[in-house]
C-alpha cells in the first residue's frame, strides 16, 4: 500500500497567510524572541492560528512573524493574549513568494530552536533592454539574448540568488549578502560585455538594480518599498549598474579593504532617492493628461525651473521635456504590444495632443512607425 503523503510535506494551507512585524524599543535577545514565539504557539489554536516560522533581527530591532490564520484580527488576539506585543503591521502573502524571497516558510530544524537571523535583504532587478527597434522586432530580440539571459541564471543560482520573478529578459532577485549582491552584478555585467558578439550594442542595453529592505513596511505587498525603488532606478537612472544608497553604504562597510572604483557602479544618495520617488509617483499619476508638462513638475516636486533640469538630467542623462515624452512613449509601446487600440487611440490614451507628433517621436525612438506594431 503506497505511504499516504504528509499534509506539512505539501504545505497544504486552509487559511490566509500573514506576515506582521514587530518594532521593539528594547534590546530583546534572540532567546528571549524565541520564548514569545513558543507562548504564541501555546495558545494559537484558540485563535485558528497556525505559527509557521519567523525572522529576527537584533540590530534593527525588529521580528518578523509568519502565520496562518482566519484574520488579522485572530492574529492580533492571539500575540495579545501570549505576550501583550501586538504586530505594528500585517500584511497578507504568498507563501511560495516568502519562500523565494526569505528562503523558507516554517522553522529551521535546528536545536535548540533559536531562530536569529534577520529577514532583511538585497533586492535585485536586472533588465534587458531594447533602446531601438528594428524592422524584425520582436523576433530579433529573444534570439540574440535568450543564451545570455540562461547564463545569467546559472551566475545567480551558483552565487546565493534566490530569483523571485523571471520573464524572457527580467529577472527580479533577493540576496542575503550585499557582496553577493553587488559581485554577482558586476560578474553578470562582465558576462554581457563579452556576449557582444550576439548584440547590437546600440539597441540592447543591460540595466542591474540594487536596493535592501525587509519585508513588511507601510505597503501592502511583501518588500514593495525596495522592490520600487530597484525598479525605478533600473527603469530611469542612467548607468549600467545602480546602488541605492543604504547598499553602497554596507557595502563599502563590508568590504573595507577593497578599491572602490568601479566606472560601471552608480550610488545614488539618500536626497536622489527621495527626488527619483517623488518625479516618479507624480509622473505616474499624470503622465496621460495632455496638459501635464514640465512646468507641472516645479510644484510637487519643490524645486526651481534650473534645479528641475539639472537634478533630472544628472540622474536620468535627459532633459525634463525628453523624460516626460519617454515615459509616455514606454507606456504607448506596452499598449501597442498588446493590441490596446488603434494608433489614435494609443496617442491620445498616453497624453499625446497630436496623432503626427506623436508618430514623430515615436519613430525617433524607436525606429519604425506605431503603426508597425500593430500589424507585425
Amino acid at each position: 500500500m503506497p505511504l499516504l503523503p504528509d499534509l506539512a510535506q505539501l504545505r497544504i494551507f486552509c487559511m490566509p497567510i500573514y506576515m506582521d512585524r514587530h518594532d521593539f524599543s528594547a534590546n530583546l535577545t534572540a532567546e528571549q524572541v524565541a520564548e514569545l514565539h513558543l507562548k504564541d504557539l501555546a495558545i494559537q489554536h484558540s485563535y485558528g492560528c497556525r505559527g509557521l516560522t519567523y525572522w529576527f533581527d537584533a540590530r534593527r530591532k525588529t521580528t518578523f512573524c509568519l502565520i496562518e490564520a482566519p484574520d488579522k484580527e485572530s492574529l492580533s488576539r492571539m500575540h495579545k493574549e501570549a505576550h501583550n506585543d501586538v504586530p505594528t503591521r500585517i500584511i497578507e502573502v504568498n507563501a511560495s513568494l516568502v519562500e523565494s524571497f526569505l528562503g523558507r516558510i516554517e522553522d529551521p530544524d535546528t536545536e535548540p530552536n533559536i531562530i536569529d537571523e534577520s529577514a532583511f535583504r538585497f533586492i535585485m532587478v536586472v533588465d534587458l533592454q531594447n533602446t531601438f527597434l528594428p524592422n524584425n522586432y520582436p523576433a530579433h530580440f529573444p534570439a540574440s539574448g535568450k543564451k545570455f539571459c540562461n547564463e545569467v541564471s546559472n551566475v545567480l543560482h551558483a552565487n546565493k540568488g534566490s530569483i523571485v520573478e523571471k520573464t524572457e529578459f527580467h529577472f527580479l532577485v533577493s540576496f542575503k549578502s550585499v557582496s553577493d549582491a553587488v559581485n554577482v552584478a558586476l560578474e553578470i555585467s562582465s558576462l554581457f560585455k563579452k556576449s557582444s558578439a550576439h548584440f547590437n550594442r546600440e539597441e540592447i542595453v543591460l540595466k542591474t538594480a540594487i536596493s535592501a529592505g525587509v519585508p513588511v513596511t507601510e505597503k501592502s505587498l511583501l518588500f514593495e518599498d525596495a522592490i520600487k525603488l530597484a525598479k525605478r532606478m533600473c527603469g530611469f537612472i542612467k548607468g549600467e549598474i545602480i546602488l541605492s544608497a543604504e547598499v553602497d553604504y554596507l557595502y563599502k562597510k563590508e568590504n573595507i579593504d577593497y578599491f572602490f572604483e568601479k566606472k560601471e557602479l552608480i550610488s545614488l544618495t539618500p536626497d536622489d532617492e527621495k527626488f527619483l520617488t517623488s518625479l516618479i509617483e507624480y509622473t505616474e499619476s499624470a503622465w496621460n493628461n495632455y496638459k501635464f508638462s514640465v512646468r507641472s513638475l516645479n510644484k510637487p516636486l519643490a524645486c526651481s525651473k534650473s534645479k528641475l533640469y539639472r537634478k533630472i538630467h544628472s540622474l536620468t542623462g535627459r532633459s525634463p521635456n525628453t523624460f516626460i515624452i519617454d515615459y509616455r512613449l514606454k507606456e504607448a509601446l506596452k499598449l501597442l504590444n498588446k493590441k490596446m487600440g488603434n494608433v489614435s487611440d494609443v496617442a491620445f490614451e498616453t497624453g499625446f495632443s497630436s496623432l503626427s507628433y506623436f508618430s514623430k517621436c515615436f519613430q525617433k525612438k524607436y525606429g519604425c512607425l506605431p503603426s508597425t506594431l500593430l500589424h507585425r
